[in-house]
This record gives structure tokens, sequence and C-alpha cells, in this order.
């Protein structure tokens, strides 16, 4: 474990095994991808960011589980499923998608193609 995602984690520990298992599932499908640790968010590129990685509070608070991560990802389409806590189209066919996992469950092929398609989309531009 590198230093930086240590530091990433500082605040919520708990949440630090359900990256590891979303980093491993889209590493295994996705090639050459690079991570980039900030402050606030974890980017996967290839080499454009396609998948990101925070703690935004994308549900009120009282609907938040208690140990969480955003996923966000870009499509050229707003992608429809209730799994998707909110999408915003800040440019003309670039939709921004926010899905909340709180359990390794939620690390499934669903948001893996989605990711994937997100992948994609983000080579292609």
């Amino acid at each position: 474990m590198d230093e930086d995602t240590l530091l990433f984690f500082a605040g919520r520990p708990e949440a630090l095994a359900l990256y590891e298992i979303l980093k491993q599932q889209i590493l295994s499908r996705i090639t050459n991808v690079k991570i980039k640790i900030a402050k606030t968010q974890i980017t996967f590129a290839n080499p454009k960011g396609f998948a990101f990685v925070s703690f935004l509070p994308v549900r009120r608070a009282k609907q938040r589980p208690p140990v969480y991560l955003t996923v966000t990802f870009g499509l050229g389409y707003r992608k429809e499923s209730a799994r998707i806590d909110a999408a915003t189209e800040p440019y003309p066919n670039r939709w921004t998608h926010h899905v909340m996992i709180s359990k390794p469950e939620d690390v499934d092929e669903e948001l893996l193609s989605w990711i994937a398609e997100a992948a994609s989309f983000s080579a292609a531009k």
C-alpha cells in the first residue's frame, strides 16, 4: 500500500477495503490504466480520466451508509438506472454519473461494465 493511498483514506480507513476491491476489478479489466491520487479524489485514467473515487455525498446524510465510496464516471449520454444517485450534463453530450457503493457486492458486473464503457468513451476523445 502506498503512502498517498493511506493518506487519502486516513479519515475513513474502513472504506479502504472497498476501494481495493474496486481497483483490482478495474485493473483486471482495463489495460494501460494510470491511477492518480489527489487530496479529494482518486482518478483512473487511460490517459484521460474515466472513473473517479471520492467521498462526494451524493445522497442526503440520512440515506448514506456509514461506509461508502462515490464512484463517478462519464459517458456521452445519460445512463438510466436506479443505482445512479446523480447524473449531470456539464457539457453537451458529456454526462457525469455518480454511484455510491457501500459493500463489496456493489462492485458488480453492471458497475464494471459502466466503468469499461466510460474508459472507451474517454479513450476516444
